[in-house]
């Protein structure tokens, strides 16, 4: 029994995805979609030579375009800031007059409750006021 070239590509294919789902490591799907593209050339009757090269160059182009995207992903770089983090540094109009003891300002078209940085400050309704931090449900202003 003679088994052709593209079918052995395409086991080493599977071959590569087990350890894809046993370890989580993305370069092995990348190997393995190199093996199937190796299959692709085996199976149009390319060359050894074709075939390996194609396996090559497939299989570190995907390493070198994905995993870039993978890690930064990954890493959550996204560049935008979310949550609480979205609101720090934006400014707010002073609803009720802000001091150390409290307050209250409209931050992103919410009353929130506030209270100063400096406990020597006090902000009067309507003027405006730059939002440091978020602790707990109280927006702390300057």
């Amino acid at each position: 029994m003679d088994i052709d070239a593209w079918v052995w590509w395409l086991i080493g294919a599977v071959g590569l995805g087990i350890p894809l789902v046993l370890t989580a490591m993305p370069e092995f799907g990348m190997f393995a979609v190199g093996a199937v593209a190796a299959s692709a050339v085996a199976a149009l009757d390319g060359g050894v030579v074709a075939q390996v090269l194609v396996f090559v160059l497939v299989s570190v182009a995907l390493i070198a375009v994905v995993r870039p995207i993978a890690a930064r992903h990954r890493a959550g770089q996204s560049g935008q800031a979310s949550g609480i983090d979205a609101l720090k540094g934006r400014q707010a109009v002073v609803l009720e007059q802000v001091s150390a003891d409290g307050g209250r300002i409209k931050l992103a078209g919410e009353v929130w409750s506030a209270r100063t940085l400096d406990s020597d400050q006090v902000f009067e309704p309507g003027s405006q006021v730059d939002v440091v931090d978020i602790d707990g449900a109280t927006a702390v202003v300057m």
